[in-house]
């Protein structure tokens, strides 16, 4: 099983990441670029059969390992 986490900077959270990306295509000509935010996407492959397991243990690795709750908001999806 896997389990996809898309992470990314909080509305209002400074985005140096994001704004340098956004220049540098403005710069390229790309002049439609409203905006940019640069984010994470992280892989985790479980051997856990139990999809309603998989979720809760989703939350806790986000909760304790991969989102840091006061500058970034996450999602993610479970692959079977």
């Amino acid at each position: 099983m896997l389990i996809k986490f898309y992470i990314k900077p909080r509305k209002g959270v400074l985005d140096p990441q994001g704004r340098a990306v956004s220049e540098s295509l403005k710069s390229l000509g790309f002049s439609d670029v409203k905006d940019v935010r640069v984010g994470k996407y992280i892989e985790v492959y479980i051997e856990n059969k139990d999809k309603g397991k998989a979720v809760e243990e989703a939350k806790e690795m986000a909760k304790k390992a991969l989102v840091n709750d006061l500058i970034e908001d996450y999602e993610f999806e479970i692959v079977e």
